[in-house]
Parts: structure tokens; C-alpha cells; sequence
């Protein structure tokens, strides 16, 4: 598959947990297809992803199987404590078309500027385009900046570079949001802004998150989702509402509107 993800035999898989997962710990959507929810419970994968807090907490990297010679430092878990705070990261316990259990791993968004990490899942859209919309743009916007701030606000060419810089932003934001193709386990894909039509469009960061990343790669590679943990790693995040080492749900603004769609066609 071009990942690094581990295989067991399926003889070799954890025993079932004691007590049945929580479904708040779970990924879950409405499908307008079904007309119902689908649903994905934590399964096993609660079990992997204490072993994924084994290793970052033993290893303080992310790049696992890099040896010591090329460690990147930006790859460093200790990135997650400092001023850029921690972030959430996921497993997806799968099972492949021979019966074997192969467990996918991903973190939210970029890690350290950094989207492809080996070893983890990729993001739901192509790395190069989105780095042939998102140089130039952003290249215009900080030139656009750098002109504000030699001008007083509310003067003419003030305003009209302000003006420029929103245009800009607005159209690069359109056109990398139209890089993200969702796809199911139908095999079928649909455009991230169907799923927020009647809003102002996708929140920042959705498609991002980490069940999103993992179904995406399951659906892609013919694997069928067994159960799903995501847990938050780092410095707090600044409202408190995420906590180094904790287990989270699926956020409601940014993903449970587009896991409906992603979980559709599997065999929960």
C-alpha cells in the first residue's frame, strides 16, 4: 500500500476489550444515501493507539522506523509542547480482503509544516497541487502585507491593497478546497464542499482531522474498518478543551458532517 503500518494474523489479534467501547469515542455521520447514521465504534483500536503513546512517549519522534543517522528534527515530539501546541492523533484497526488485521495510524492536519510523514497516513488530497495553489497565493498575501504596513489605515492604496489580499485569499482558499475529493467504501467520491453548502463553507481544517485521513486510506486500499481511537497529544490547547493524553470523539463542526458519506459501503 506504500505505507508503514504493522499486520497481525488474525490469531494474533488483542483479545475483546471487557467492556463495550463508549459510542462517544467513536466516528459517525448522517448519510443522505441510507437516510440513516453510520457508525464506527473504537473496536480494538483503543488497544493500538496506547501502544502509538508507548512509542512517542519512549521515542519523543514521530518518524519511527527513521535510524538515527537521518533523524529529522522536525519530527521531534517536542514540537507538540511548545508554542504550537499538541494535536490529535488516530488509529484505525482494518481488516484486508485475507482476514489479516492491519492497523493505520495518522496525525491532524500538518506536523510540524510537514503533511507526508513516513510511516503515517497522507493527507485526502494531492500534496503537490495543493503546494502549486498554496506558494503562490500565499506568497502574494504576505507581499500584500508587507505594502500595508508601510501605509496608515483608511488610506487609499491601504484599502486597496486590503481589498486585493481578501480576493486573493478567498480565491485560494476556493481552489484548495476543490483538491479535497472524499470517497467512500462504494467507491464513490464527492467534493468536501458538498457536505457544507448550506454554510459558509468548510470550517478550516476540515478533512484534516484524522478519521477523515484514515477512512480515506482504508476505503482507497480495499480495507475494512474495524473500530477507530483518536487521542490528543501535547500542551493543551489554549480554550482546555483538549488534554495531553485524552481520548476524543470525532469533532461535530469539522467531521461528523462528512463521515456519514466516508463510512457508506462499509461492513461495520
Amino acid at each position: 500500500m506504500g505505507l508503514s503500518s504493522f499486520t497481525t494474523h488474525p490469531s494474533d489479534a488483542v483479545l475483546p476489550l471487557s467492556k463495550k467501547p463508549s459510542p462517544h469515542h467513536a466516528a459517525f455521520g448522517w448519510c443522505s444515501r441510507c437516510h440513516k447514521d453510520h457508525r464506527l465504534e473504537e473496536g480494538h483500536a483503543r488497544k493500538y493507539a496506547q501502544q502509538l503513546m508507548k512509542e512517542l512517549e519512549t521515542l519523543k519522534r514521530i518518524d519511527f522506523e527513521c535510524i538515527q543517522e537521518l533523524v529529522d528534527p522536525r519530527f521531534s515530539t517536542d514540537y507538540l509542547f511548545g508554542e504550537a501546541l499538541g494535536q490529535m492523533f488516530g488509529v484505525l484497526e482494518c481488516e484486508d480482503e485475507a482476514g489479516n488485521i492491519v492497523v493505520l495510524r495518522a496525525f491532524s492536519c500538518q506536523y510540524n509544516a510537514v503533511w507526508n510523514v513516513e510511516g503515517w497516513v497522507p493527507p485526502v488530497f494531492d500534496v503537490d497541487a495543493y503546494d502549486q495553489i498554496m506558494v503562490p497565493g500565499d506568497r502574494a498575501i504576505k507581499e500584500l502585507t508587507r505594502k500595508m504596513e508601510t501605509l496608515s489605515p483608511g488610506a487609499e492604496d491601504f484599502e486597496k491593497f486590503k481589498l486585493q489580499r481578501k480576493r486573493i485569499s478567498q480565491s485560494t482558499m476556493k481552489e484548495l478546497q476543490a483538491l479535497y475529493q472524499l470517497n467512500n467504501f462504494r467507491g464513490e467520491s464527492r467534493p468536501l464542499t458538498d457536505f457544507f453548502k448550506n454554510t459558509n463553507g468548510p470550517p478550516t481544517g476540515a478533512g484534516d482531522c484524522c478519521a477523515p485521513k484514515l477512512l480515506q486510506h482504508a476505503a482507497l486500499n480495499n480495507l475494512r474498518p474495524l473500530g477507530i481511537a483518536e487521542f490528543y497529544w501535547g500542551k493543551a490547547n489554549r480554550s482546555g478543551t483538549r488534554e495531553h493524553g485524552c481520548f476524543y470523539s470525532s469533532c461535530m463542526d469539522k467531521c461528523v458532517p462528512i463521515l456519514g458519506f466516508m463510512l457508506c459501503g462499509a461492513k461495520l
